[in-house]
């Protein structure tokens, strides 16, 4: 039985489609329907049933999800094993959220790499959802995002970081504008300036403008959270941020907050695995870097 059905079959049980697992494994679909059926006839069972446009899971397909994981698993322990031991090398895919890759993993990085110097550090900076997905579909080894984003249920295990409160922010000219986000029912003539539609700090705050039937003039969206800032300092509009991202313009002065009803909240920064990783040395120097991070 050749090893890399079994990677293939687990794709397609975790993308939900021959199509879409062709796509990640960079396959034709007759690649991936050639080798799921070199899998059926080396197992002598039937793994997929086509019902009406779908091919879906047999009884036995479901049956033989948690003995391919074990494989799997197995072989990641045997790739990591020259490096289990000749300690921190080998390599290491990490996704990270961009405020905490900005503001608080840094210092962790340095010193990784001096515990580390042999070690293949591939680092991203990615959207929490992202880094949820991919950690769940075992592309990434690590990940440190806010758990706000959730769905991953007991396939993660995670590590609590810290928590963190969250600021509307503007320049002291538009606060003295508009001063008042708690008023219910009402229309600010001002521009949020913010991330991407799945950006969790935008999710909160554009449910709780929802929830107080608060209308702005529109949203702009900006990939950098250094030029999100910049704009805001210059009365572009408002943003919605961790304190910690905006910490030395908050002390300047440049940037304050306008008070809202979320002005107590916090979001919490977890460092996530899947549960299945074999936590290499390598892995376990990382994971406890990340409890250093405040």
């Amino acid at each position: 039985m050749d090893l890399k059905y079994l990677h293939t079959f687990k794709t397609v049980t975790e993308e939900g489609s021959f199509i879409r697992a062709a796509e990640r494994l960079n396959y034709t679909q007759s690649t991936i329907t050639f080798q799921i059926n070199q899998l059926e006839k080396d197992l002598s069972i039937k793994l997929f049933e086509k019902i009406g446009r779908k091919m879906v899971l047999t009884k036995a397909g479901e049956s033989l999800i948690p003995y391919v994981d074990d494989v799997l698993f197995s072989l990641d322990k045997l790739k990591n094993f020259d490096a289990d031991l000749s300690g921190y090398s080998g390599d290491l895919h990490v996704g990270v959220g961009e405020t905490l890759l900005c503001y608080k993993v840094p210092r962790i990085l340095r010193k990784f790499r001096e515990e580390a110097p042999k070690a293949q550090l591939f680092l991203r900076s990615m959207n929490c959802y992202d880094i949820r997905d991919e950690l769940m579909t075992g592309a990434l080894d690590i990940g440190i995002f806010y758990d706000y984003v959730g769905g991953f249920g007991t396939s993660l295990k995670t590590h609590a970081i810290d928590t963190y409160g969250l600021a509307l922010l503007a320049s002291p000219e538009m606060r003295d504008r508009f001063p008042d986000f708690i008023t219910a029912d009402q229309q600010i003539p001002v521009s949020f300036i913010i991330n991407e539609p799945t950006c969790v700090f935008r999710q909160i705050f554009e449910q709780y403008l929802r929830k107080k039937s608060i209308m702005l003039d529109h949203t702009i969206e900006m990939w950098s959270i250094t030029t999100i800032k910049n704009l805001v300092k210059n009365n572009v509009g408002i943003t919605f941020l961790p304190r910690f991202a905006a910490a030395e313009e908050l002390k300047a002065g440049s940037l304050v907050e306008i008070r809202t009803e979320l002005t107590d909240m916090t979001i919490a920064a977890v460092c996530g695995y899947h549960k299945n990783k074999w936590v290499s040395p390598l892995m376990d120097l990382f994971i406890s870097s990340c409890a250093t991070i405040q």
